[in-house]
């Protein structure tokens, strides 16, 4: 059965980071509203809250909720909000489903299941996300988490397989494997939609039929990233590629460098709100943090002194 996509996803969407206050350690709803203020001025997609970006697993439920209302008070009629809902257990899974659609989300963004990854054969996570499918209110679309953190690689099978479930619309593929993507293109169900989450290979990615990117570099290059897409769109692939050459590096040595505290970091530099992760991350040394501020300078992304 073709895939009946209930929400366009074409375009750029920010993962927001958490920003928390520095005296309490709780997530800041005050700074979160001055991030996406900021962001919304750029013609975004929309805005996930709760993803790998976010520290979400880190965040306590009401947490979530919190950053998830300060959010979708902010967006207007034609942005969307996607929030992270994966957990370890089917039933905890669904649970943040129904938290996340009564507090206004427009779809989720579902990781697998990973601690027990011996047990976690094809026939688990079929069964998990067909669960979670048929009992969220909204759209789901599945996350391939980057191979580099403590998770599960989705045979192209699978999501295939998954891709003929009404509410599965597309998926969020993060592994940076250009050929992996093709395939996800090419083998899924028609009207299944193709997010990337690397920022080096949005061009490349458009170009073999992804139709837009959930990008940490974009909490630093939103009007970057947003026009790259809108140029690939527009045909105009020379602007498209010299944009990517621009935001290839900072999502190469700050988001895939460092991680969650450089875009942090990154956004402080920014002038916007960053701060310190949740421990047992850590901040950024000074010396890491000089570097986060050289890689957005040479690319373009701080005012001129």
């Amino acid at each position: 059965m073709p895939s009946q996509a209930t929400l366009d996803l074409a375009g750029i969407f920010i993962p927001s980071i958490t920003p928390f206050d520095p005296v309490t350690g709780d997530a800041d709803p005050v700074a979160m509203r001055m991030n996406v203020r900021a962001w919304l001025q750029e013609p975004v997609r929309g805005i996930v809250v709760g993803g790998s970006t976010g520290e979400a697993v880190l965040l306590s439920i009401a947490e979530r909720k919190l950053l998830l209302e300060v959010t979708r008070e902010l967006l207007d009629a034609g942005r969307l909000l996607i929030a992270g809902t994966g957990a370890e257990s089917t039933r905890h899974t669904i649970e943040l489903c129904r938290l996340a659609a009564d507090t206004g989300a427009d779809a989720v963004l579902v990781q697998p299941p990973a601690f027990y990854m011996s047990a976690m054969s094809p026939e688990a996570l079929r069964e998990h996300y067909v669960s979670v499918a048929d009992a969220s209110p909204v759209p789901v679309i599945l996350y391939q988490v980057p191979l580099r953190f403590s998770t599960m690689d989705l045979p192209t099978g699978l999501v295939a397989e998954l891709s003929g479930h009404s509410q599965v619309i597309g998926i969020k593929d993060s592994r940076g494997d250009l050929d992996l993507v093709g395939e996800l293109v090419t083998q899924t169900a028609d009207g299944f939609q193709v997010l990337v989450g690397s920022g080096a290979q949005v061009y490349a990615s458009l170009e073999v039929g992804a139709v837009g990117g959930i990008l940490g570099v974009a909490n630093l290059a939103p009007a970057e990233t947003v026009a790259l897409h809108a140029a690939f769109v527009g045909g105009n692939h020379a602007e498209a590629g010299r944009l990517q050459k621009q935001v290839g590096p900072v999502h190469r040595e700050v988001v895939g460098g460092y991680g969650v505290p450089g875009v942090k970091a990154g956004l402080d530099v920014l002038g916007h709100r960053g701060g310190d992760p949740r421990p047992p991350l850590r901040p950024l040394p000074d010396a890491q943090r000089e570097e986060v501020y050289k890689v957005l300078r040479t690319a373009g992304l701080l005012d001129p002194d």
